[in-house]
């Protein structure tokens, strides 16, 4: 995967307290840092979004369709 270098800006706090983490080696760089921070939040919406989707799903509806056909007897069923 490539990157691409780009520039941001940030408060002062927060700038701080990249430093104390590079300071600290618990990342490399403050690019290694900021990385990491927009790569965990963007997981964190997908899921998010994922949650928020499920959650329109109406689970009668969806058990009825995954019980379909179970009553049927299965010399129905086509062989695999």
């Amino acid at each position: 995967m490539g990157k691409t270098k780009i520039a941001i800006t940030l408060d002062e706090q927060y700038i701080d307290q990249l430093d104390t983490f590079v300071s600290k080696h618990i990342f490399q760089n403050r690019s290694q840092a900021i990385q990491e921070a927009v790569k965990e939040k963007l997981a964190r919406i997908k899921r998010t979004r994922l949650a928020k989707e499920c959650a329109k799903l109406d689970p009668t509806f969806e058990k009825a369709i995954a019980d379909e056909g179970l009553t049927e007897d299965l010399s129905q069923w086509p062989e695999y």
